[in-house]
This record gives C-alpha cells, sequence and structure tokens, in this order.
C-alpha cells in the first residue's frame, strides 16, 4: 500500500463508527472475522461503506497483488429445456414449446474445437434439465469432447445437473462423478447456490436442489480431488444476513477442504425473471442496487480472502464498467471472454456475447492493475507488464453474433428444435 492509500485509509477509519472500525481493524491484522462481525458490515452506508471498500482493496493487495486475471473460453449452453420452473430463470422453456433447443453432442464438440482454435484453454457447459435425458449423457458428452479436444478443460455440469445425472443413471453422487473424472471432466461450476438457505430457495425455486443435496455435490468432488467455483445470487428477497450466512458456508467447506477456485457474485438480472416480471414471488427485488453490489464483492474479500482469494467480478451481470469499479472493492479476477453466454442475456441482461483480451486488458489497465491470463484453475498464463499485447484472434472478430449465433438466433430457428427424447 503506498503512503497515499494508507493514508486514506487510516483516515477514513478515524471516521467511521466504533463497531464498524473494530471489526475493519480485527481484519487489517489478519483476524477472522465472526458472523456476527460480518453482520455489522454487511449493512454498512456511507463512510462506513467507504471504510468496507477501502479495506477490502488493501485485503486484495495483500492476498493476491495488483494482477487482475481473466479466462479464454467459451460458453456453451447446450439445451434451455428444464423440468423445473425457478423463478429466477429466464433461459428455461417446457419441452413443449416451440423455443426449446437441444444441441446434438457432435454440435457441442463444433463449438468447441471452434473456441479452441481461437485460443480459448475452457469450455463451461451448463444447461437446463430436459425429461427423459439419458443419465449416462453427460458422462457421454465429456468423452466425446476430450477426445475430440484432449487438451482443453471441461468445466462443466452444475451440482443440480450432477444429482439430475446420478438420480436419472440410478448411480450414488459420487460414483457418478467418479465416472465424469475418468472421462475427462476438469472441474464444476459451483452455480445452483443462489442463497444457501432452504426458506429462501423454497421461495424462488421450489424444487430445486436443496442445500443439502449442493453441499453433498460440492464436497464429494473436492473429496475427489475436482475443484468447483463458488456463487451467490444476490437481490431478490434475501436479506444481508442471509449473505453473510452463505458466506460462512462457503469459507467452512473452503476451509475443509479447500476445494473452491473462486467466489463469483451474481447479482438477479430481474427484467425477464418470471417471479419479478410475473410478480409471482412476493416482494422480490429488482435485483441488487449498485452500492448492493460494492457491498457484496467487499464483504466477500474480507470473508473470504485469507482461504479463498480469487474474487470475480461479473461483466456480464453488472457491465463493463461497475465490474472494473469493483476491482477497487477487493474483486481481482473479471471473469472469461465468455463468446456467447445464454442464461444471463435471456433474463435481461445487455453484456454477455464476447469480450476480447484487448478490451479486458483496456479495463483493467484502467484500473492500474496488470492483465494477465489464467487457466480454469487460476495458473497465470501470460501477464502483460508492457503494454505492447499480442492480438488475440477473438480481437479480430467483428460481429460476434453473426460468428458464434445468440440465444435469441437459436431459439427462434428450428435447426435444433428440441423434439421429446
Amino acid at each position: 500500500m503506498s503512503t497515499g492509500d494508507a493514508g486514506s485509509l487510516i483516515d477514513t477509519l478515524d471516521r467511521v463508527s466504533r463497531d464498524v472500525r473494530g471489526v475493519l481493524a480485527r481484519a487489517l491484522d489478519g483476524l477472522e472475522v465472526s458472523v456476527a462481525e460480518a453482520d455489522v458490515l454487511a449493512g454498512t452506508t456511507g463512510r462506513d461503506l467507504q471504510a468496507l471498500t477501502l479495506t477490502a482493496d488493501e485485503l486484495r493487495r495483500r492476498h493476491v497483488g495488483d494482477t487482475v486475471t481473466y479466462v479464454v473460453n467459451r460458453n456453451i449452453n447446450f439445451t434451455n429445456v428444464c423440468i423445473k420452473h425457478c423463478g429466477f430463470c429466464a433461459f428455461s422453456r417446457d419441452h413443449r414449446e416451440e423455443e426449446g433447443y437441444f444441441l446434438p453432442i457432435e454440435e457441442v464438440v463444433r463449438r468447441a474445437r471452434e473456441a479452441w482454435d481461437l485460443g480459448a484453454t475452457e469450455v463451461c457447459i451448463q444447461a437446463g434439465l430436459p425429461p427423459k435425458l439419458d443419465g449416462r449423457f453427460y458422462i457421454d458428452l465429456t468423452r466425446a469432447i476430450k477426445s475430440a479436444l484432449p487438451e482443453l478443460h471441461l468445466h462443466a455440469f452444475s451440482p443440480e445437473e450432477v444429482l439430475y445425472g446420478s438420480v436419472r443413471s440410478g448411480m450414488p453422487i459420487k460414483d457418478y462423478l467418479i465416472e465424469l473424472k475418468d472421462a475427462g471432466l476438469g472441474t464444476l461450476p459451483g452455480t445452483s447456490a443462489e442463497i444457501l438457505d432452504q426458506a429462501i430457495r423454497d421461495r424462488i425455486a421450489r424444487g430445486r436442489i436443496t442445500v443439502d443435496q449442493w453441499l453433498e455435490v460440492i464436497t464429494s468432488a473436492h473429496a475427489l480431488g475436482i475443484r468447483t467455483t463458488s456463487t451467490i445470487m444476490y437481490g431478490h428477497v434475501e436479506t444481508p444476513a442471509h449473505w453473510v450466512r452463505h458466506l460462512a458456508l462457503l469459507r467452512s467447506i473452503q476451509k475443509d477442504t479447500g476445494g473452491f477456485t473462486e467466489f463469483v457474485p451474481l447479482s438477479l438480472i430481474h427484467s425477464e425473471a418470471p417471479m419479478y416480471a410475473k410478480a409471482l414471488v412476493p416482494g422480490v427485488r429488482p435485483g441488487a442496487t449498485g452500492l448492493e453490489v460494492i457491498r457484496m464483492h467487499a464483504l466477500a474479500r474480507v470473508l473470504l480472502g485469507p482461504v479463498l482469494r480469487n474474487i470475480q467480478a461479473s461483466w456480464v451481470k453488472e457491465g463493463p464498467k461497475l465490474a472494473q469499479a469493483l476491482l477497487d472493492a477487493g474483486a481481482n479476477d473479471l471473469g472469461g471472454t465468455l463468446i456467447n453466454e445464454s442464461i444471463s442475456t435471456s433474463a435481461g441482461a445487455q453484456y454477455g456475447q464476447l469480450v476480447g483480451p484487448a478490451e479486458l486488458h483496456r479495463w483493467i489497465r484502467d484500473a492500474g492493475r496488470v492483465p494477465a491470463e489464467r487457466d480454469t484453475l487460476y495458473r497465470v498464463l501470460r501477464r502483460f507488464e508492457n503494454g505492447d499485447d499480442p492480438v488475440s484472434p477473438l480481437d479480430r472478430v467483428e460481429d460476434a453474433e453473426a460468428r458464434f449465433g445468440s440465444y435469441r438466433r437459436l431459439i427462434a430457428s428450428g435447426e435444433f428444435r428440441f423434439t421429446a427424447r
């Protein structure tokens, strides 16, 4: 921390409320913040919030330095047909709807190869839960991709999908994960988490994977050496107290397993979410406010940083400008290039098609940080210190939608129309 930064933080701490000052001082001394202390931080506003943000930024510097990472990847959401009807999901379609699609394995492999040829090191695969899916489909899909592209990292299948595959195949979760790993699965997305509070889950997505089931999938994966991300979805009917308990649970898991690679706060994209657009859930908010987004990322750094050091800012959810600002609120990663993302864009997000490495570098350098390309496990592949960056093939793509397609074009096309399987 520079002399000026140190002075700013000390001066700010001198002017905040006593309770907040005490908690932040403990965090800066390297002591663990308790749930009760985190509750104090979760409601900060004004100077207290400014102090929390400055503290998170200083802890970020201590934990990971001034490097901001990203991964060159592609999202492939192979079907939008789903048996669940989650209140926050605008992506899914019933199997009888005309907009339902299902990409065959060969098309998923083609898209993965296209990403590999453009420099991607990872494909992220998540989708709906179509009825009567063969229980071994996820295993077969994994094997097909890895057979064609053995060096490509497969970051795939939410805990909800793993549970579905387990149930449909009749295999215990642990055995199902073993088969996925043997087929070539690299890591799991730690999505399907929403808020890890069963009462809240029952309000926004009754019938969704339970907290206990989510924990079983995640901890079983970690025990098998399959690392995962971790997430939260906020800005709906939860309270800051739910944030804190969710984060504390993730921290506890990380202490036990060390299996999380990152934490990704995901604010609700509300405009097309059924529970908001159709008023299906009383009291649902129109997503998180800007201050809530900043508070969430800063709180995550303070609570998780000592054991889970990578906090990601989602440019898809928050847009480039706020994502860039979050680099001063504890975040040290900007996610991936994505190439095309369907789940958030279907809910009304304005971003998600493609951001090339050159643009990510610009955002990072504007924030005074050093850009670096990483792999899925946060191993740095290349640091870009001097600004003389090689041009990525993705930077040459002039019209991403024309090149890669989009969710809206896909659901309007009959090429991959879902039919009962």
